[in-house]
């Protein structure tokens, strides 16, 4: 989340529940709406780190709010993270350990674990396009990130067939 609210505050100052409306607004259903809480947390670990600073903003009828905004080292770090390649592939992949290992134990055989991530998949799949078809079509952040996640879960299932077929 660090990150996220860095890219939210070089677009310009806020508090925090701005910044989580923000959040909202942007990515829809498609992303957990944050807690305030945590957001508030990582705004003072931001602050402490430098790379965000609080300016205290009278209110009337309120209580005093922190506004927040982005330093220049908060700017080299945001910068350094849209600069860096998402990570990739997993090469480790958690399945794949357990389908290569549970069968030597004779805990488990290999076409029940396909199986049963096979039906974990395609629950997702059918949550994923509930969402979708929930979400607003004017928000299209929202609908390209859940057809994203759509489209890795297809590959996923892809890829469990080609596991059946090569070792079973």
């Amino acid at each position: 989340m660090r990150l996220h609210l860095l890219a939210l505050l070089a677009k310009e100052p806020a508090h925090g529940y701005e910044l989580k409306q923000a959040l909202e607004q942007t990515f829809g259903t498609a992303y957990p709406s944050p807690n305030i809480g945590q957001i508030y947390v990582t705004l003072g670990r931001l602050e402490k780190d430098g790379l965000v600073r609080a300016v205290d903003v009278e209110q009337s009828n309120r209580p005093n709010k922190k506004v927040y905004y982005l330093t220049a080292k908060g700017r080299d770090v945001l910068e350094l993270w849209v600069d860096e390649p998402t990570e990739g592939p997993r090469v480790r992949d958690e399945f794949f350990m357990k389908l290569v290992l549970a069968p030597m134990t004779g805990i488990a055989d290999r076409m029940s674990l396909i199986s049963r991530q096979r039906r974990h998949y395609l629950a997702l799949m059918r949550e994923l396009n509930d969402l979708l078809n929930d979400t607003d079509p004017a928000n299209r952040v929202a609908a390209l990130l859940i057809e994203g996640a759509m489209l890795h879960l297809q590959a996923d299932l892809d890829w469990l067939q080609r596991c059946q077929e090569d070792l079973i």
